[in-house]
């Protein structure tokens, strides 16, 4: 049977991606939905992508671009730009390539220039970061899809009944936040805590490390907003 799988923000951990991969073993039924930011912070973002690359022919792929590879992006444009993303995690990326951004190949850039803005099934939609209730997605405001964090309110329901699944918002104690309409599940891999696979149909969640440990479990019933949300989940970075 097919399955449909998130795959929470990367970051650059190499290692952690490549045992969650061989735990789930992506057949060519399966949908891999990809949240974005797969580069930065880790130290492994050259690997991360060639992994990535192979994916392809594994299962249907659909990687979404996130915040950090649009820094990525501008980076390779002007030393401004450049000088930004090195410090908000680029630096690792660069690091990866040896140390230049002149040895990033053409097959990964061109393989981040195919990421999608967002992905959509009959009940779930996928984005990297946050959404406009009212707004279709092919309308949604770059600001809110690949840069704001839901920390203050998740925001309601969007209009289309559809399930949210977002990455972004690093939950640092490294589980799914299920807020019923939205599923947040970038769980903090490069902080020491653990990479997300949620097979959003099923419910199940796959979870590696940077030590390469795993761990399997079920998306925990749905909870609500409280005064605690934003205190709790405000320790990671802006970026």
């Amino acid at each position: 049977m097919s399955r449909t799988i998130a795959i929470g923000d990367i970051h650059g951990c190499g290692t952690a991606l490549e045992r969650l991969l061989e735990e789930i073993q992506p057949s060519k039924s399966d949908v891999i939905v990809g949240l974005g930011d797969y580069v930065d912070r880790g130290m492994e973002s050259a690997r991360v992508i060639e992994i990535l690359i192979d994916l392809v022919a594994k299962c249907r792929f659909v990687p979404l671009i996130g915040n950090h590879e649009i820094m990525m992006f501008k980076a390779l444009q002007s030393q401004q730009e450049f000088d930004f993303w090195f410090q908000h995690g680029g630096s690792t990326t660069v690091a990866s390539y040896g140390g230049r951004i002149q040895n990033i190949p053409q097959h990964h850039t061109t393989f981040l220039s195919h990421c999608q803005r967002f992905f959509e099934t009959d009940r779930y939609f996928f984005v990297h970061a946050n959404y406009q209730p009212d707004l279709p997605l092919v309308d949604q405001p770059d600001q809110l899809l690949f840069w704001e964090h839901i920390l203050a309110y998740p925001p309601p329901p969007h209009y289309t009944g559809k399930t949210a699944i977002v990455g972004h918002t690093p939950q640092i104690e490294g589980f799914v936040r299920n807020l019923d309409h939205v599923r947040i599940i970038d769980t903090f891999c490069y902080g020491d805590q653990w990479l997300t696979a949620h097979d959003v149909h099923s419910g199940e969640i796959f979870q590696t490390n940077n030590n390469g440990e795993f761990r399997k479990s079920w998306l925990d019933p749905p909870e609500f907003y409280d005064e605690d949300f934003s205190e709790s989940h405000d320790n990671a970075s802006d970026f």
